[in-house]
């Protein structure tokens, strides 16, 4: 009889599965990274240059514990590996008090207590005033515990401290079906079939393809850089600090100021329209106008000053589950698998922590946070 591969087979590497199995490996435990390109690539959803992280998790109360222990953990990894994969430069949330941005982010900050400070309508415009056009009932409400993270170098960071452990890498090497055995889980390769006792799938938009019963949506997330029409240092992340700014029709505007070589990234997210749907495997990933054009109208209004179309666009992908949470745990309670997927655009800020618990669950030892709401059996998956 074929002997073990591994204890535990990581299956994807972006920031999710490269915590997980940097988790693994500095508590001893056998185990294997599976990635199906190279670490820290584009064609996830862990690239981009930067990420905002906030404490003042509006999504779901039980998201604000995650993300204490998780910037815990990025600056943990930030020092074994020599780089600042977390830079605390702060963040602003902008929008009316009964509006979702900055009405969750009151209430979280109330609920856990964490400092903020409010900003009445003058303040923010003497503060922040590229920030044009503000609603009458505008407010903003800044986070001092905010700020960006670096993803490509996070993932490499994550993956090359679980090399540093002992752990096993396969880069190039894509898992082309999971197949539960008898107390184990083999992984069908082109090459070869890895068996392992555990195998933990973080795949993000491959996960529906290997579990479609997740009802999980894959989604197409335009990334845009513009430049100031005119040199203008005002543009920098000094004077426009990562943000999230509700408008009037319940979109969101959201982005940073240019720092490092990087432009000004911005994006939008439009309320009531479905982004477009995009299979990870064969859609066209080029982009077109249709991918910035709502977001350069809102600009020239909301953010003037900019040029009228990005100086670059590329593709990030998202997935969806209906209830708008993660999916983490092991499926039906299945011992041999544990589940990471629905990064639903805000989870990369948790992947530190959200690697600690699947490390937690393949080891038997409890999580530090309660993650019920994430439960992969929940109805909404149904």
């Amino acid at each position: 009889m074929r002997t073990w591969d591994a204890d535990v087979a990581v299956v994807g590497l972006g920031a999710w599965g490269s915590s997980a199995l940097w988790q693994l490996a500095t508590r001893d435990v056998d185990a294997i990274g599976v990635e199906q390109f190279t670490p820290g690539h584009p064609w996830g959803s862990s690239h981009g240059g930067s990420r905002m992280f906030r404490v003042t998790c509006l999504e779901h109360p039980g998201l604000v514990p995650l993300a204490r222990r998780s910037l815990e953990l990025w600056h943990a990894l930030g020092d074994a590996s020599g780089e600042e994969l977390f830079e605390n430069r702060g963040g602003l949330l902008i929008g009316p008090e009964s509006g979702r941005v900055v009405g969750g982010t009151l209430r979280a900050s109330a609920r856990h207590d964490i400092p903020v400070q409010r900003l009445t309508r003058d303040e923010l415009a003497a503060h922040h005033p590229l920030h044009a056009d503000l609603g009458p009932d505008d407010i903003g409400v800044w986070e001092p515990s905010a700020g960006i993270l670096r993803p490509e170098a996070a993932v490499r960071a994550a993956t090359a401290r679980a090399r540093d452990a002992g752990a096993q890498i396969l880069t190039g090497t894509r898992v082309q079906e999971v197949r539960p055995v008898p107390d184990g889980v083999e992984l069908v390769t082109a090459s070869r079939t890895l068996r392992v006792r555990q195998a933990v799938l973080t795949v993000g938009s491959w996960l529906g393809a290997h579990l479609p019963h997740l009802a999980l949506t894959t989604l197409r997330m335009p990334l845009t850089w513009f430049r100031p029409r005119t040199p203008d240092k005002r543009f920098g992340i000094d004077d426009l600090p990562v943000f999230m700014r509700e408008l009037p029709g319940g979109e969101i505007l959201w982005g940073n100021g240019s720092e490092g070589s990087h432009d000004v990234k911005l994006g939008l997210e439009v309320l009531g329209r479905t982004p477009r749907p995009l299979d990870p495997d064969t859609d066209d990933r080029a982009t077109v106008q249709e991918d910035w054009s709502d977001l350069a109208a809102v600009l020239a209004i909301r953010l003037p000053g900019l040029e009228p179309a990005p100086a670059k666009v590329s593709v990030c992908m998202l997935t969806r589950t209906r209830d708008g949470q993660f999916v983490l745990g092991r499926p039906g309670g299945d011992p041999r698998l544990v589940l990471a997927g629905g990064c639903n655009a805000h989870g990369f800020k948790h992947a530190t922590g959200i690697g600690e618990a699947l490390a937690d669950m393949v080891t038997g030892a409890p999580t530090r946070m309660p993650l019920d709401f994430t439960d992969p059996d929940r109805a909404a998956l149904d």
